[in-house]
């Protein structure tokens, strides 16, 4: 499987930069492979994101921003089939005194993942043995 980040080389957007330089920091940091796919630079990548981002997770106006994130062709955004094991970590994390965001963006439970250490989970991939995520995931589904 294939983690494709979308960006934007030449946004004008210092937000959107931090996003992006963010994703694909914790990204590289962590080793997991990933394609950097411009938006700006290549047009068929900037079609192809708007496309396949689901409706419930475009903005109300105009076109969803970088940095968006894929695993191969499937969206990976808080609506997606692999959160449920990161929503049941919020679910945790709330009941030990942490306070839930409402209404966050893909780029905030993206991180909200990574800090519950469910960002495999979130990109739909299979976590390393002995990482802090399998040992958690083996403990929920004891």
């Amino acid at each position: 499987m294939v983690i494709r980040v979308y960006i934007a080389s030449s946004s004008g957007s210092t937000a959107i930069k931090k996003k992006q330089q963010d994703v694909l920091g914790f990204l590289e940091a962590n080793k997991i492979g990933f394609e950097e796919k411009d938006i700006a630079a290549n047009e068929e990548n900037r079609k192809w994101m708007r496309e396949n981002v689901p409706e419930n997770s475009r903005p109300a106006t105009g076109y969803p921003l970088p940095p968006q994130i894929f695993n191969e062709s499937q969206y990976r955004g808080p609506h997606c089939k692999g959160m449920e094991y990161v929503m049941e970590i919020r679910r945790v994390s709330l009941r030990n005194g942490k306070m839930e965001r409402k209404g966050q963006e893909d780029y905030d439970a993206f991180f909200e993942a990574r800090e519950n250490n469910a960002v495999y989970a979130f990109l739909g991939l299979t976590a390393p043995p002995g990482s802090k995520e399998a040992e958690a995931q083996a403990k929920q589904q004891a």
